[in-house]
């Protein structure tokens, strides 16, 4: 099945092009998910109409993106986890835990733009990609530190 792309999908293509998937991922993912339409003589016409339209947005949103990453790059995120004696996490850090962080400071972006893969189960200071384009990527500082333990002493 041959389907025209309406946004940007990871590992199969850009808005705007016609490419050629399996009938059941056309049909029952990317046409439900409005990801894609079916590539008609009708929607290859209107896309030759809107090539105009969807270069301009595309050049927006890569504007849009580099000064995000302008203002982002070189921001310190702090995440604070329990470890053991050696410096082992109990658990781990994950792309979630840096976009709750980031958001507390102000940046709105999508967990799944946070290019943390594994996730972090070490003390110790990490650059973590943040994918905000296709062609755009800042990196941020994340550090991982231990909390600081609470006092043993019993209460009298």
């Amino acid at each position: 099945m041959e389907v025209i792309l309406l946004q940007d999908v990871e590992k199969l293509g850009t808005r705007g092009q016609i490419i050629k998937v399996a009938n059941g991922y056309g049909r029952n993912y990317l046409v439900p998910q409005k990801l894609a339409v079916a590539a008609t003589p009708q929607n290859r016409k209107w896309v030759d109409q809107q090539r105009v339209r969807f270069l301009k947005l595309e050049a927006k949103e890569k504007g849009e993106a580099e000064e995000l990453a302008k203002i982002i790059q070189g921001t310190t995120v702090v995440v604070l986890r329990k470890a053991g004696e050696k410096g082992t996490l109990f658990g781990s850090v994950t792309a979630l835990d840096v976009a709750e962080k980031l958001a507390a400071q102000g940046f709105n972006i999508d967990k799944r733009r946070i290019q943390l893969d594994p996730p972090l189960k070490v003390l110790g200071e990490y650059d973590v990609p943040i994918k905000l384009h296709r062609e755009v990527v800042a990196n941020v500082k994340v550090k991982v530190e231990a909390e600081p333990e609470a006092s043993a002493a019993p209460p009298q």
